[in-house]
């Protein structure tokens, strides 16, 4: 249990800021055995390595495709975490709470960094930081990875609507939900867009990426000596579309889009 206070009573209309209750989107983080082999993986990919601080003590890497940053963290500890960043942490604790909010590790001071987490309704962990722990990184989205454009990271849930009424205070405006290519609910940021899918669809959080010519990307891949698995079941188009596993167990879902 949490037992992380808010340093100083705010009063409400001081809370609101112009940034969502979450903040800006920073990193899809992965805990993996060895930063080094899973930068090398991106890199064939097509992705490019950011330039990291020394704000953690493990060894970490960023990749990116120019819309998704992706954390590689040689450490303990949960996989998949949607990382964010909000300047004053301390200053909103009231707003998280306020939210329903209750968090899974807190650490705010004077002499330290500041984090804190919590888990959406279905056991996703969220992480919010003080600050960023890599440059900005110029690179032209245009220049797709091998994988095709980045759309979304879709995560299980068991209830839409409960996805919903959670994320949509933290900052995502929820759109119509869709049959195709599976059946999900999207939500949309400025920085992130979110899925949420059947956990009988896929079990864990995918990393979503769409191209019209995917066919020919997967075959490149296989020529890159990567192993391809089936897309799940349920996935409209499923024998043009598949699924390549990353580091840190991290399901990358390649789809056809026929648009």
């Amino acid at each position: 249990m949490s037992t992380c206070r808010a340093r100083h009573t705010v009063p409400l209309p001081e809370m609101l800021a112009p940034l969502p209750l979450a903040g800006v989107f920073h990193e899809f983080s992965v805990a993996v055995d060895d930063v080094r082999s899973g930068v090398e993986f991106y890199e064939r990919l097509g992705f490019s390595q950011a330039t990291t601080t020394d704000t953690f003590t493990h060894p970490y890497g960023v990749l990116t495709d120019g819309r998704l940053f992706i954390g590689l963290h040689q450490r303990a500890g949960a996989s998949a975490t949607l990382t964010f960043v909000r300047p004053g942490i301390a200053r909103s604790l009231a707003a998280f709470a306020a939210a329903g909010i209750h968090l899974t590790r807190c650490q705010t001071g004077e002499e330290e960094f500041n984090e804190i987490a919590f888990n959406d309704p279905f056991g996703q962990e969220v992480a919010v930081l003080e600050a960023r722990t890599y440059s900005p990184m110029a690179r032209d989205t245009r220049e797709v990875s091998v994988c095709g454009d980045f759309a979304e990271v879709s995560l299980p849930a068991g209830d839409f609507t409960t996805a919903k009424d959670f994320w949509e205070p933290l900052g995502f405006v929820a759109a119509e939900e869709t049959q195709l290519p599976y059946p999900h609910l999207t939500l949309t940021s400025d920085h992130l867009d979110l899925a949420f899918h059947s956990p009988r669809l896929f079990p864990h959080p995918m990393l979503v990426f769409r191209a019209a010519d995917m066919p020919a990307r997967l075959e490149l891949l296989s020529a890159l000596g990567l192993t391809l698995a089936a897309a799940p079941a349920g996935v409209q188009g499923r024998g043009r579309s598949a699924v390549l596993e990353a580091p840190g167990a991290t399901p990358l879902l390649l789809l056809e889009d026929p648009d």
